[in-house]
């Protein structure tokens, strides 16, 4: 699998040092994903998290990653030549990623409804089973599903006034979203045929016992 970091320095007085962005397979693009200085100048790779409705013992939100390397291996490779590309003179680099395998993806999905909302189902998608992204949305529209990316609330607004969202990782090219969004929402339509089926034997196993229990009247 090949990948392109690029790194672009932040100017400010805080211990975020540089912003950077991985494309992998010049077909999925992750960014938002930050290089930060500790206290004793040690750097370290962050990557991008969203609050989630939980909440820890001192009653303080819980974030979680919105994306990360699964395996030790792949977070060891892919943060030092984050941090190697932001020492370096030239802020991009491609990478020839040490599992020599072309970028291949698998995804899995939740039925998930919230009320109120036009929610149906929360998935993941598995990069080569070393990266994942989560908090992956499948939602309802007029006439069809789609597949909504995790995002984060920009500081600028539509013509409505509305504030407008930027995804915080995304497929690069119309081919390569097709077979992604697709491959989701089929997962999700085949999950909830399972489901219902399930639902179906369960409610004619109901009715057999209940026939089975009454008593024949005698003639």
């Amino acid at each position: 699998m090949k990948y392109t970091i690029k790194v672009s320095e932040v100017k400010n007085e805080s211990n975020i040092k540089a912003m950077a962005s991985v494309v992998f397979d010049d077909s999925f693009k992750v960014g938002s994903i930050a290089v930060v200085e500790r206290k004793n100048g040690e750097l370290f790779v962050a990557m991008p998290q969203f609050r989630s409705s939980s909440k820890d013992k001192n009653g303080n939100d819980v974030y979680k990653s919105v994306c990360n390397p699964i395996t030790k291996e792949f977070r060891q490779e892919l943060f030092d030549n984050i941090l190697e590309t932001y020492q370096s003179d030239e802020k991009e680099r491609i990478v020839e990623s040490k599992d020599g395998n072309a970028l291949e993806f698998k995804v899995s999905v939740i039925p998930f409804e919230r009320a109120g909302s036009n929610m149906k189902g929360i998935g993941r998608i598995y990069f080569n089973d070393n990266f994942v992204i989560n908090n992956v949305s499948i939602l309802q529209g007029k006439e069809n599903l789609f597949v909504s990316m995790p995002s984060y609330k920009t500081k600028q607004t539509d013509e409505q006034g509305k504030a407008v969202y930027q995804d915080v990782c995304y497929p690069v090219t119309k081919e390569y979203r097709k077979e992604l969004y697709g491959e989701i929402i089929d997962f999700y339509e085949q999950t909830q045929m399972e489901r219902n089926n399930r639902k179906f034997k369960g409610a004619d196993r109901r009715i057999d016992l209940e026939v089975s229990e009454c008593e024949i009247p005698i003639r």
